[in-house]
């Protein structure tokens, strides 16, 4: 693993680290601000709790696990997609710039809002990081044509030896017994 992953990943994750915890110790502090956004994906999820809160906290969950796994290098890619999919409905929940009446809470909101979507942007190069290794569709794709090919051979070699065989055969065939 290079260098840049293993400071990288770790510094990508610490924001979702604290942030995740803050949200699993304490959901009140920002489930007025995530209700607009929850409750509708609540009334489409039936599997979602049906409290802010809980939902909330969750989401604050997912984001110290994945967290924890994306800064180890455990499972980085699925890992980066689930703080990915947390990140959405907390940036648009957290950050609403263009409500905002003041502009100077309009301008914060707006660099918050921007600072997310880069962070969104790092979380999915993270998820299509293949730590220089072939991925798993390159893998099956090569093998398949490895297959393909190794079925190729068999067939000429089948086709070569069975031309002279049927021939000796009805030269055999064709002799006094």
């Amino acid at each position: 693993m290079s260098l840049l992953r293993v400071l990288g990943r770790p510094m990508l994750a610490s924001m979702f680290l604290a942030g995740g915890m803050n949200s699993v110790r304490d959901p009140k502090q920002v489930a007025d601000a995530a209700e607009p956004v929850v409750q509708p994906v609540t009334e489409r999820i039936p599997a979602l709790p049906d409290r802010t809160e809980q939902v909330v906290r969750l989401s604050g969950a997912v984001q110290v696990v994945a967290g924890l796994m994306l800064a180890t290098g455990r499972m980085p890619r699925p890992a980066a997609l689930a703080i990915a999919a947390t990140l959405v409905p907390t940036t648009l929940a957290g950050h609403r710039f263009w409500e905002a009446e003041d502009p100077e809470e309009r301008a914060q909101q707006r660099i918050h809002f921007f600072k997310n979507l880069s962070m969104l942007g790092g979380l999915l190069i993270a998820a299509d990081d293949t730590g220089a290794r072939p991925s798993v569709v390159w893998r099956g794709t090569h093998a398949a044509r490895g297959v393909r090919r190794d079925a190729a051979l068999v067939r000429r070699s089948v086709r070569a030896t069975a031309r002279p065989a049927a021939a000796a055969g009805r030269v055999r065939a064709k002799l006094p017994a």
